[in-house]
């Protein structure tokens, strides 16, 4: 009778091992927060040993930090993206912003931003991170200013106004309660609308068109 031996498992390319690791602490961290991202859980979620993460990252923070950069990189390409008018993507922009959908990343900047007081590193990165979103944010208001489109007085100073409103919608994504109010939900799409310059309900009716 022969014996069956255990089934080879093709070897994954060190950078490819990496990413996998990084998405599934990323994953970890939308589902349940920076603090939820160890080398067991990561590995469970991978079905592999522990061991094998702690390769890959000897310091568990420099994972954690990782896996942060990586979710808010991916939520950028969504926030912010690329092709269309920009009246039409900024629509986008704030459509996702005030969905459900964007609850869980919501709650990761929540997370990352109290956990950053107490780590130098992971502050480092959420300032970096911040730094590309209003990078991506400001150039996509100039293309509306370029295209008589938007008309604030200063592009960034407009970048800055729309982020402190998503962040202050933000706030709330811990909220268990139900909580529909019209000025609730429909506040980043005013205070967008007033940071560029746009007539009141211009805004809306765009996102009523996506």
């Amino acid at each position: 009778m022969l014996s069956s031996a255990p089934a080879a498992h093709a070897r994954k390319r060190p950078d490819e091992r990496r990413a996998e690791i990084v998405a599934a602490a990323a994953a970890i961290a939308l589902d349940d927060g920076l603090e939820g991202i160890t080398l067991r859980a990561v590995a469970d979620r991978l079905g592999v040993r522990p061991g094998l993460i702690s390769h890959y990252f000897p310091v568990a923070e420099d994972l954690v930090i990782a896996a942060f950069v990586h979710a808010v990189a991916e939520e950028r390409e969504t926030l912010v993206p690329e092709g269309g008018s920009p009246m039409e993507r900024i629509a986008r922009m704030v459509s996702r912003v005030e969905s459900d959908d964007a609850r869980a990343v919501s709650r990761l900047w929540l997370n990352a931003r109290h956990l950053s007081r107490f780590r130098p590193a992971l502050d480092e990165a959420l300032e970096e991170q911040e730094s590309l979103d209003r990078t991506r944010l400001t150039t996509l208001v100039d293309d509306g200013i370029a295209a008589g489109v938007f008309s604030p007085d200063d592009a960034f100073a407009a970048c800055v106004r729309i982020f402190v409103a998503i962040d202050g919608f933000g706030a709330y994504a811990n909220n268990t309660g139900a909580f529909t109010a019209d000025a609730y939900w429909r506040f980043v799409t005013d205070a967008t609308e007033w940071a560029l310059g746009l007539e009141p309900g211009a805004l809306r009716a765009e996102i009523a068109a996506l």
